[in-house]
C-alpha cells in the first residue's frame, strides 16, 4: 500500500491535481514520522492506521468548520475523505459488523461492560481500517447495556 501511495503521488503530480497530491503527500509523511519515532516497520496495517487516522482526523476538522461557517473547507476536507477512503479496505456493512460482534460475544462471553476492553481487543485485528471505530464501539456498547 505504501508504494502504491508513493507512485500515486507522482501520477497526480503528472495529472497536476494538487488536492490529491497534497493528501497523498500528508499521509506518506504520517506513515514516515510513525517509521521514525517507533521504529517500526512500514507494513500494510501501518499504513491502514495512517490513512484511518486522517480521515478522522479530518472528520473532527468538518465538525469545527462548520461551527466558523466555512463551507469551502467543509467541502474540501470531504473530498480528502472520501479519496483517502479509497486506499482503505473495502468497509463492513452493519450487518458484517454485527454478525462479527456476535462471534466475538460468543467467544468473550462478557458479563458486563467492564468486558469493553477485551472485546475490543479481540475484534480490532478483525475489523482494523475496515469500520469507524467510533460506530464498533457504540454496537458493542449497546449490546453491553442489553446483557
Amino acid at each position: 500500500m505504501y508504494e502504491q501511495i508513493k507512485s500515486d503521488i507522482v501520477k497526480f503530480m503528472k495529472e497536476k491535481d494538487t488536492l490529491k497530491v497534497q493528501t497523498l503527500r500528508g499521509i506518506k509523511g504520517d506513515i514516515d514520522l510513525e517509521h521514525i519515532n517507533k521504529k517500526v516497520e512500514i507494513t500494510d496495517n501501518l499504513v491502514i492506521d495512517m490513512l484511518s487516522r486522517g480521515i478522522k482526523t479530518r472528520r473532527e476538522s468538518i465538525i469545527e468548520f462548520e461551527k466558523g461557517n466555512r463551507d469551502d473547507l467543509v467541502e474540501k476536507t470531504n473530498l480528502e475523505i472520501e479519496f483517502l477512503s479509497t486506499y482503505l479496505p473495502k468497509q463492513l456493512t452493519i450487518e458484517e459488523l454485527n454478525k462479527i460482534v456476535e462471534e466475538v460475544f460468543i467467544k468473550v462471553n462478557p458479563t458486563s461492560s467492564r468486558d469493553m476492553g477485551l472485546i475490543m481487543k479481540e475484534i480490532t485485528p478483525l475489523v482494523k481500517g475496515k469500520c469507524d471505530m467510533k460506530e464498533l464501539s457504540g454496537i458493542i456498547k449497546e449490546k453491553l447495556e442489553n446483557l
